[in-house]
């Protein structure tokens, strides 16, 4: 039999509780109650004046909006709906009632990243972090670490891995030639506006040889595998094109074209255009295939080419990153996008790390780049193990216990690792989508703040597990727990273990 259920149904016949209360339960209610909001209220609201414009929106229904878009991987317009539909979402937001209607305007998600800065954004994953940690601790042990800030001195304890990755923006991949191409239709754009401005002046339109150029372009852009000097031949050929464009467009401006015509889009293209065509010029007159500052998208001219030396993708367009884990949790140290020596940052992050827990780290596990001789004598005056082997020739019999002691720290290393690929396989890290450089970098920083986040909230549900546990399992309420090996033979075979070792107990 098959029961064949009403296809139209009218949403005012659905049975909702009566109760009308929200799931204490419900993980965003939890994540609610993870973040100071208050603390960076007044922070946020220096980037308003008193007296002018209209109110804005608080501190929490901005920061809520973008850990929702992040947290879910879901588009601007996408996330007011999710919010306009969810009543836990509008509790997140920090409304207290439920509404039918959109908090706000899908726009408004962009003045959010642009509002809420990196700075801010590192500050507030901190915060959420130490409350988290603060929540899953008991009171013992806050007493302990209350005690110990106290004193002036500590010894040397935990562990701080280090590591450096880049964060892809949204680019086509550049080649010099497709580039020139779309510089070269730029300035083609920009010369019809201004000629628009002084046609009365002119018997003529300047000529372009728009049709000419375009061709020259695809008889190279669509050979498989061009030849060195027909690549060159066709860079010089765009090269010309433009710099014969730029000159008309100095004579249209001598005739009293003004730059005003120009959108604010176009007038920042022509400067971009400029800086492409010089670049390329001295790279193509010089034959040399790098140069300062390389521009290499003019939609995006802040990005820059990050050379990795990674298998499968040696060069990655977009920002450099340079992050500590502690504990699993990461912390973003510096973003740029210009490329930089991530040794460079280890006594920065390492004082950090003695500023958030009064003390130095007893190890600090990084790659082989870290290990300079200037880090190794820095690390040995504090008392700190730099991770990998001594610098210098290996000698033809080292000992196991160097060894060993070299395989344990590089499988510690591991851990961040796994956070970038959380971070660029779950979250959206793999692939910046947004254009510009400002909230680019709120993007990325809230990528992080999620990734702790979703930490937090995984312990947080095993804690409500074991005490859930706890208070229905009669053996647990002994003070031990059942541990199931997991032995193919016997999958059912069960092993008493103590309170001691019971790893939900540890956490709570």
């Amino acid at each position: 039999m098959v029961s064949r259920p009403q296809l139209h149904q009218n949403p005012n016949h659905l049975n909702c509780p009566r109760s009308g209360k929200l799931s204490d339960e419900n993980r965003w209610v939890i994540m609610a109650n993870l973040i100071p909001w208050e603390k960076f209220e007044e922070e946020y609201a220096k980037s308003f004046c008193e007296n002018k414009g209209a109110p804005a929106l608080p501190f929490r229904v901005a920061m809520s909006a973008l850990i929702i878009q992040e947290r879910l991987g879901i588009s601007d317009r996408e996330t007011v709906e999710q919010i306009r539909e969810n009543p836990y979402l509008q509790y997140f937001i920090g409304l207290t009632n439920y509404q039918t209607e959109a908090p706000f305007d899908a726009s408004m998600m962009v003045y959010f990243r642009k509002r809420i800065k990196l700075n801010l954004l590192n500050k507030i994953n901190q915060e959420m972090v130490k409350k988290g940690r603060e929540i899953l601790e008991d009171k013992e042990s806050d007493a302990r670490t209350e005690e110990r800030g106290e004193e002036s001195e500590r010894p040397n304890a935990g562990k701080l891995i280090l590591d450096a990755t880049c964060a892809p923006a949204d680019i086509k991949y550049p080649t010099d030639l497709d580039l020139l191409n779309q510089a070269r239709q730029g300035t083609e754009k920009i010369l019809d506006c201004l000629y628009r401005e002084v046609k009365d002046k002119l018997t003529k339109k300047p000529r372009t040889s728009r049709k000419i150029a375009r061709k020259n372009y695809l008889k190279v852009a669509k050979k498989r595998r061009p030849s060195q000097k027909e690549r060159r031949k066709a860079i010089g050929q765009q090269l010309g094109y433009i710099q014969r464009n730029l000159g008309y467009i100095d004579q249209l401006i001598e005739l009293g074209a003004s730059l005003t015509c120009l959108s604010k889009r176009r007038y920042k293209m022509l400067l971009v255009i400029e800086e492409v065509s010089r670049q390329q010029r001295e790279m193509w007159s010089e034959k040399k295939t790098r140069v300062d500052q390389r521009i290499v998208s003019l939609s995006q001219p802040h990005v820059r080419p990050i050379v990795r030396g990674k298998a499968g993708k040696t060069t990655e367009f977009g920002a450099k990153l340079s992050v500590s884990c502690v504990d699993n949790y990461v912390f973003l140290h510096r973003l740029s996008w210009e490329n930089f020596n991530e040794s460079q940052d280890l006594k920065a992050q390492v004082e950090n790390f003695k500023e958030t827990y009064g003390c130095y780290p007893e190890s600090v596990h990084v790659d082989k780049i870290y290990r300079t001789r200037e880090n190794l004598a820095w690390c040995k005056e504090r008392g700190i193990r730099l991770s990998g082997l001594p610098l210098g020739r290996p000698p033809k019999n080292r000992s196991a216990e160097i060894k060993k002691q070299a395989q344990e720290d590089e499988s510690f290393r591991n851990a961040i690792e796994g956070k970038f690929g959380q971070a660029k396989r779950r979250f959206g890290l793999n692939l910046c989508m947004t254009k510009l450089p400002e909230t680019s970098e709120t993007s990325i920083a809230l990528t992080f703040l999620v990734v702790n986040l979703s930490r937090l909230l995984r312990q947080f549900f095993g804690l409500f597990l074991s005490f859930l546990i706890l208070g229905r399992t009669k053996e647990l309420r002994c003070r031990q727990r059942f541990n199931k090996n997991y032995v193919k033979s016997d999958f059912t075979q069960v092993k008493l273990i103590t309170w001691a070792t019971n790893y939900w107990h540890s956490i709570a």
